[in-house]
């Protein structure tokens, strides 16, 4: 044992006969008796002190700490002395992710996390302060989306926590505490009449982003960000490269969700679309810091902007083009019926026309086609659906179009 056990309640001295005996300290019978102590890896001195009769504890207690040095599986008694809000400021000023990410993250910590949690220490987080945190959270209304999205982030958090060797174990992994479920939702597409009818309850300048979102399947953004240098009429294809995104409530540009840049083929319905908005609505240069607020200026030739030649606002556009035109398309408003029904449209089309959940989720821009799976499984042609056209083509019986990617493409344009 490199460790020793000091009695405080006893000292030895040189007694008569040059024998070694047992003297009372000034502290006898008062306070811990044996303090275990032991010389950490940091070079620094440790210890934890133990009442009367428990020497064997103190003894036991130096030879775990002894052999969790030697497997490298140590944590300094101190470290979790940390608040979860000291080391939430540590842990986010060390994070590198995207700026509008490290915004959203941040936002949760501060708003949902700290106020109840952030005064405890690492090391005094036990599994029943997160599950009455979780209950807190629900209590408290908060969506179960949401809530998993909070949690996800304070299990990371902790995590890194048990990396930087703070805490054992994260006590949001612990068998006993359930990450907040979410029911499961079916999208429903929306059907053609609906996606032509808030098409035409748009301002006519804006009328040909539901042709660009609904036929090419782009996010709101990168709608938005959207410029002349990125289309390809003659090839018939579109680079998506960027988004516009709000930080701080500031437009910035940057790159596709996940970092993810993709090319997307170009209907002719849709390049007819865009050119003609182009005649009445000539492209316009915004010049927007790139990634973050105060990034360096990038310009793009947008083909939707502003009367005045900016930036499209994501509020601004919701509040006062969008959620009119449902109101004039008898559409009502909610999560499911924002400007993101029309890839889920896009979606519905491509699937219905028998592409491959590959090549969506390549055009979607997904992480995963797994997640496109996931996501839009219940939109696929039934496996009964498939064997009749197939025998019925087989035999000369039924339908001759192709099922493969080109009709997906014409099933976008005729729609």
């Amino acid at each position: 044992m490199a460790g020793h056990i000091q009695d405080r309640w006893y000292r030895t001295e040189t007694g008569p006969g040059g024998k070694p005996v047992k003297v009372k300290t000034e502290r006898y019978g008062t306070g811990m008796r044996y303090r275990a102590r032991y010389v950490g890896p940091d070079g620094t001195e440790k210890s934890k002190s133990f009442p009367d009769r428990q020497k064997r504890l103190a003894e036991q207690w130096l030879t775990n700490v002894e052999a969790d040095m030697a497997r490298g599986q140590y944590i300094d008694p101190r470290a979790g002395r940390l608040t979860l809000r000291q080391y939430a400021e540590r842990w986010l000023a060390s994070l590198t992710m995207d700026p509008g990410t490290f915004v959203g993250t941040e936002m949760r910590i501060r708003l949902h996390v700290l106020p109840h949690l952030g005064s405890r220490t690492l090391g005094s987080l036990r599994p029943t302060h997160i599950r009455e945190w979780l209950r807190a959270l629900q209590d408290g209304g908060v969506a179960p989306a949401y809530q998993r999205v909070i949690f996800a982030n304070l299990g990371t958090m902790l995590t890194a926590a048990v990396d930087d060797r703070l805490i054992p174990h994260n006590p949001c992994r612990s068998s006993s505490v359930r990450a907040p479920k979410v029911d499961p939702r079916r999208i429903v597409p929306w059907p053609r009449e609906r996606v032509l009818a808030v098409r035409f309850a748009l301002p006519e300048r804006y009328r040909a982003m539901v042709d660009v979102a609904g036929g090419r399947g782009l996010r709101q953004g990168e709608v938005f960000g959207l410029a002349v240098e990125d289309v390809d009429f003659i090839e018939g294809v579109v680079h998506v490269v960027r988004q516009v995104k709000l930080i701080h409530h500031r437009p910035v540009f940057a790159v596709p969700k996940s970092g993810k840049t993709r090319t997307v083929p170009l209907p002719d319905s849709v390049a007819r679309s865009l050119e003609e908005h182009i005649t009445r609505h000539p492209p316009a240069p915004v010049t927007l810091p790139w990634r973050t607020v105060d990034g360096s200026p990038i310009t793009a030739s947008v083909f939707f902007h502003s009367d005045k030649g900016s930036e499209v606002n994501r509020n601004d556009f919701n509040r006062t083009k969008w959620r009119p035109a449902l109101d004039a398309a008898g559409v009502p408003h909610g999560r499911e019926n924002g400007m993101h029904a029309l890839r889920h449209f896009y979606a519905s089309v491509l699937l219905d026309a028998g592409e491959s959940v590959k090549a969506l989720s390549e055009y979607l821009g997904h992480h995963d086609p797994g997640f496109t799976l996931r996501t839009y499984t219940h939109l696929m042609p039934s496996s009964e659906k498939r064997t009749r056209e197939a025998v019925n083509r087989a035999f000369g019986d039924g339908s001759d179009t192709d099922d493969g990617p080109t009709t997906a493409h014409e099933e976008v344009e005729r729609s």
